[in-house]
């Protein structure tokens, strides 16, 4: 049999939670770990799970990322792979925006090119995991599922955010419900060998907005009017489809809020990171950037990570993540950072404040985002400043509890947020 695998991966939410990184771009395209882009996440687990059919749908601030996939995956022609951007266009089964994750693939059905004894892969844009899909796949076709939903195992604090499954014989999917906020409901969902004690908290299954549909199971459920995978879907579907469950009970994050993309960040940092880039058999890929080697004056690195092409004077950092091109002046100190990089480097113009950290500056608990330019003796701390906080400018924000500079925003010398 002939079966093809499409893999497709959202990217269409406004990412409203996420804002202001999102003010200029949608949340796949938002920069991680220095030198990547949330969406070389999925695109990377496909690539090493063995599968090459990939469609990305895409419809809020997208310019960004479609720059940023063409020009990062180009496969050969004799590969037949491909990454194709799937925007949100007016056709016979909708005029409009996107409505949900199941009305982005019923829409684009026509270009997938599938056929019954085909299998899809859906997949969430905005998360941080590393999985081999073909292993979820396989056991999917083993077990002679329709629907398969991949779950992990989160305590109930966690679970209100996130879609709860109990599982029955065999992984039988027996009960969905998206995001409760009922704890009885929760508490229902929680299975006898999730029970927690005394030091333990009760644990229950969560959806990890990963699904794989037989490619007839898909078309059938998206005969109807319903909008969201979910919300509507797979939670109509239990009792009525063979849905199975498989477990992942590794590192997983959904990169959602300020605060988890700023954690996800810095966790980085640290020896043993949680969340590994430096897997040699399971690499996360990007395009090459072909930047010099960073450059430090004397500076003093605790827990610190840094990309290519970085110029630091004589300052001190304490974990933080520098992104690509990080440009950053004498006597700066820095302190749970994360600061993005630019786009490029430019000529030195005495009579506006350069890209990048001028010199004197105190940083802490801050996201500095692409191509801001923060002038000399600046301080930043979201500490005494009340969450939701802007600035006259819009281009500093206080977010989750943490000090956002945003892309292309501009901090005046002596700028003073926050106590330090």
């Amino acid at each position: 049999m002939n079966r093809k695998i499409h893999c497709v991966i959202m990217g269409g939410g406004r990412g409203t939670r996420l804002y202001p990184l999102t003010k200029l771009r949608c949340k796949p395209a938002v920069p991680l770990a220095g030198k990547y882009r949330l969406v070389d996440i999925p695109i990377s687990n496909c690539i090493n799970s063995g599968y090459n059919r990939i469609y990305l749908l895409s419809q809020f601030n997208t310019a960004s990322l479609h720059r940023h996939v063409q020009d990062a995956y180009r496969f050969d022609r004799f590969g037949q792979g491909f990454v194709d951007i799937l925007s949100a266009e007016q056709t016979e089964y909708g005029d409009d925006w996107y409505q949900g994750t199941a009305d982005a693939v019923r829409r684009n059905l026509i270009h997938f090119g599938a056929n019954d004894e085909d299998v899809f892969v859906i997949l969430s844009g905005d998360q941080l995991y590393r999985m081999d899909f073909s292993k979820m796949v396989d056991e999917h076709l083993e077990r002679g599922a329709e629907i398969t939903v991949a779950a992990k195992p989160v305590s109930t604090e966690e679970a209100s955010g996130l879609g709860l499954l109990r599982v029955g014989e065999e992984a039988s999917i027996v009960d969905f419900v998206e995001k409760p906020t009922d704890p009885e409901v929760i508490s229902r969902l929680v299975p006898p060998e999730l029970k927690g004690d005394d030091r333990n908290p009760d644990r229950c299954l969560a959806s990890m907005g990963i699904y794989v549909f037989n490619a007839s199971a898909m078309f059938e459920a998206l005969k109807g009017e319903s909008k969201d995978f979910g919300k509507e879907i797979i939670p109509s579907l239990v009792g009525k489809r063979n849905l199975k469950c498989h477990i992942y009970d590794d590192y997983w994050e959904d990169i959602g809020t300020v605060r988890s993309f700023f954690e996800a960040n810095l966790q980085l940092c640290s020896e043993n990171p949680e969340f590994n880039f430096y897997e040699q058999n399971h690499p996360i890929y990007n395009y090459p950037d072909l930047l010099p080697m960073s450059k430090f004056k004397r500076s003093s690195l605790v827990e610190t990570n840094f990309a290519s092409g970085c110029v630091i004077g004589d300052s001190d950092f304490k974990r933080c993540v520098l992104g690509v091109r990080s440009i950053i002046g004498d006597e700066c100190s820095f302190e749970n950072v994360v600061m993005m990089g630019a786009d490029n480097y430019e000529a030195v113009d005495s009579q506006k404040i350069a890209v990048g950290v001028g010199s004197n500056s105190k940083i802490e608990n801050a996201i500095i985002d692409k191509n801001a330019r923060i002038g000399k003796d600046v301080q930043l701390s979201p500490a005494g400043v009340k969450d939701g906080w802007a600035d006259d400018g819009e281009n500093v924000y206080v977010r989750d509890g943490i000090v956002v500079v945003v892309k292309n925003g501009i901090v005046p010398d002596g700028t003073r947020i926050g106590a330090l």
